[in-house]
């Protein structure tokens, strides 16, 4: 992590995210998703599968850095790392060819590398070959952070705790009004010897918009 933060510039930009559909595309569906997959259906195979999508429209962000050759890799598929929190520290195993895969698939494979994190089950191929990373601190009550890029990547997206609470929402025809919505933080570290600010809002804003709009189908 030292490393990380000594040899490179990094940023970290935060947008803030209406999730309420999401949450009722789960109220509806997680227990007979439990019932049909064996797995939990969470709120991080949703933001997984809007950043994959971030990810093929913004192709810089998903790009590693080899400083030693002097290259700057573009990878042709979407390798996310997911942060686990395990007994024996942290571990971040690798979703390989994230970019194809279904929210149920997403939410099956963010389970098992989960569990065969914390059970000491992980291989080396497993933590290898990441090209962006996701880490959600949320799901022990931080509302915001700045995660610390894992190398040679150039961003890393962190999860904030998810807050029910008033905010001003905006109908159709422009009317105001405040409701109780479920609302979370996203932030993402990148290194700006790659990734420009504008290309971090950019990505956060599709992100944003993919994830308030709610055409996730299961």
């Amino acid at each position: 992590m030292m490393e990380s933060l000594q040899g490179s510039a990094q940023l970290t930009a935060t947008v803030e995210v209406d999730l309420s559909a999401i949450s009722a595309i789960r109220a509806k569906e997680k227990d007979a998703f439990r019932a049909r997959e064996g797995a939990g259906l969470s709120y991080l195979p949703f933001i997984v599968k809007a950043a994959v999508e971030a990810l093929q429209k913004f192709p810089k962000v998903n790009a590693t850095l080899d400083l030693e050759a002097g290259l700057i890799r573009y990878s042709e598929a979407e390798n996310v790392g997911i942060a686990v929190d395990t007994p024996r520290g942290l571990l971040v195993p690798v979703i390989h060819n994230a970019g194809p895969q279904s929210i149920t698939e997403l939410a099956k494979n963010i389970a098992d590398v989960a569990s065969r994190s914390n059970e000491g089950k992980v291989t080396a191929g497993d933590l290898a070959g990441g090209t962006f990373t996701v880490t959600n601190y949320g799901s022990v009550g931080t509302l915001m952070d700045t995660p610390i890029i894992n190398q040679p990547q150039v961003a890393i997206l962190g999860t904030g705790a998810l807050v029910r609470r008033p905010v001003v929402v905006k109908d159709e025809s422009g009317a105001e009004s405040i409701e109780i919505r479920d609302m979370m933080y996203l932030s993402m570290s990148y290194d700006h010897r790659l990734v420009d600010g504008a290309d971090a809002a950019r990505f956060l804003s599709f992100v944003k918009a993919r994830l308030e709009a709610g055409e996730f189908s299961l």
